[in-house]
């Protein structure tokens, strides 16, 4: 009796944390904020659950940025605990092929989002636990089958919701697929031959205009480099060399002249470039994504 009593518990509990997440979801789109977008997929949330709590991601990814959605992903989501549920819509291909997933990454989180190259870094950077299609003849919401155009809302923000409140499980979601159909997005990732660095710029620091890429400390480290030390940078676009310079290598923007040039680790402890109170991207010409490429060399 005691065993069947412990047994019953068991797949009780089981079942209990298949289905329970922790009531919190993010969202990121290109949206922005000036219409009711953002709002009605908060809106259909909370029709699933008033508990869940809503948090922005950003909602200012550039139109049709599948690559800028890729990195904020890549950015953000490590910080949150095990079992929020992501939702980013970045979605030009809306109401065609492209599948919608949601994936659970090997520390727990959950991305909802269409399979368009979204999940690119994420998957590098946490891994896949698992990959599912939505099935929209259960995960969607009522009476939206007419609307071809709004999957954030009637598909995404629904079926996030639903996970996040526990109203069904991972396996609820839809069928499995395998794990190395995710649709990737190339880019140059970061290596170090003869001396040269190279990497990409996968984002902008929008706000200051300082050049992000995708060089960890370590890596630069291997050019044993230190604070004070001058390093060369060229950058091209498509090949084409938009900026070739030389700058100090230091630990804080101060450590040069307002407006002169230096290379610095970010918050994320990568390789950047700034002006001094100056915005570098716009002196320069300087964009972000997958076809923009950085050499660094030791002078």
């Amino acid at each position: 009796m005691l065993l069947k009593l412990l047994l019953f518990v068991g797949v009780f509990c089981a079942g209990i944390a298949g289905r329970a997440q922790n009531k919190i979801v993010v969202y990121q789109s290109d949206f922005g904020v000036k219409d009711g977008a953002v709002s009605e997929m908060k809106g259909v949330a909370m029709g699933v659950s008033t508990e869940l709590k809503l948090f922005d991601l950003t909602h200012e990814i550039p139109a049709y940025d599948i690559w800028a959605a890729a990195y904020r992903l890549q950015q953000t989501v490590p910080y949150w605990p095990a079992g929020t549920v992501f939702v980013s819509v970045v979605d030009p291909g809306v109401g065609t092929e492209r599948k919608s997933v949601v994936l659970k990454t090997k520390t727990g989180q959950f991305i909802v989002t269409p399979d368009n190259g979204t999940l690119t870094l994420i998957a590098e950077s946490l891994g896949i636990a698992e990959i599912r299609e939505i099935n929209e003849a259960v995960n969607r919401r009522q009476d939206s089958k007419k609307s071809y155009t709004f999957h954030g809302r009637d598909v995404y923000s629904f079926t996030a919701a639903r996970l996040a409140a526990g109203v069904i499980s991972f396996e609820q979601v839809g069928p499995l697929l395998a794990k190395q159909e995710v649709v990737s997005i190339p880019y140059q990732k970061a290596e170090l031959k003869g001396g040269v660095l190279s990497g990409t710029i996968p984002v902008l620091d929008v706000q200051y205009g300082n050049v992000w890429t995708n060089i960890p400390g370590e890596l630069y480290q291997q050019l044993h480099v230190g604070f004070g030390d001058i390093i060369r940078v060229r950058i091209l676009h498509l090949g084409k060399e938009v900026y070739s310079g030389e700058m100090p290598y230091t630990s804080t923007f101060g450590a040069v002249p307002v407006g002169k040039p230096l290379a610095y680790l970010n918050s994320l402890l990568q390789l950047s470039f700034a002006l001094n109170q100056g915005d570098f991207a716009a002196v320069n010409k300087i964009s972000s994504g997958g076809e923009w490429q950085v050499e660094v060399r030791k002078k």
